[in-house]
């Protein structure tokens, strides 16, 4: 006899690098993960500002490079992920909406990717918390199952107050605590007790 379990669905969950993350692209990164299906997953990384010699490196031409530039100067532009790394999302609180553009991941948190968005933050006029990435970050289907699987991640429960408050630098940290784990804890070596 089996039972179908349901796959589950990670939407609106942290995955929280451990050192045996073989992917140096993602080492150390926070990922709050935006949609989750059988055809795969997409996230954006919280925890990576982006610099100046990104931003410079960039063509920029097709969104608007001054608001860009303007939240980097404020440290809410980050590195989303590696996948299309031009094109700014904006992560975001869900008391602002862009309609049918506006992904709703959870009670908190929401993702639209339109040049209107970013129009809305240089104005003033946009969300109460967002933080700005360029790029995102994406697996094929079953990927990150078989990535926890092999302890590359932990899966952890989002929080605005990690994803918009803390200090960059604390994000990692504090989302591992969130679940009981220190860093002094977590090995490279892959396996399961």
């Amino acid at each position: 006899m089996s039972f179908d379990q349901p796959a589950p669905d990670f939407s609106g969950t942290y995955l929280v690098a451990t050192p045996g993350l073989a992917d140096a692209a993602f080492r150390g990164a926070v990922v709050l993960v935006c949609a989750h299906s059988a055809d795969g997953a997409m996230g954006i990384v919280v925890n990576a500002l982006a610099d100046d010699d990104l931003l410079a490196g960039r063509a920029a031409a097709d969104h608007s490079p001054t608001i860009l530039h303007d939240l980097a100067g404020s440290r809410r532009l980050h590195v989303g992920g590696p996948a299309e790394p031009s094109r700014p999302f904006l992560l975001h609180s869900t008391d602002w909406s862009d309609g049918a553009a506006t992904l709703r991941i959870d009670d908190a948190h929401a993702l639209t990717a339109t040049p209107r968005a970013l129009a809305a933050m240089a104005a003033g006029d946009g969300p109460d918390q967002a933080l700005v990435a360029l790029g995102y970050a994406g697996w094929g289907p079953g990927q990150i199952e078989d990535e926890i699987r092999a302890n590359a991640w932990l899966a952890v429960p989002a929080s605005p107050r990690v994803t918009f408050e803390l200090p960059v630098g604390d994000r990692w940290r504090v989302a591992a605590a969130s679940i009981g784990v220190s860093p002094a804890a977590l090995s490279a070596t892959v396996g399961h007790a």
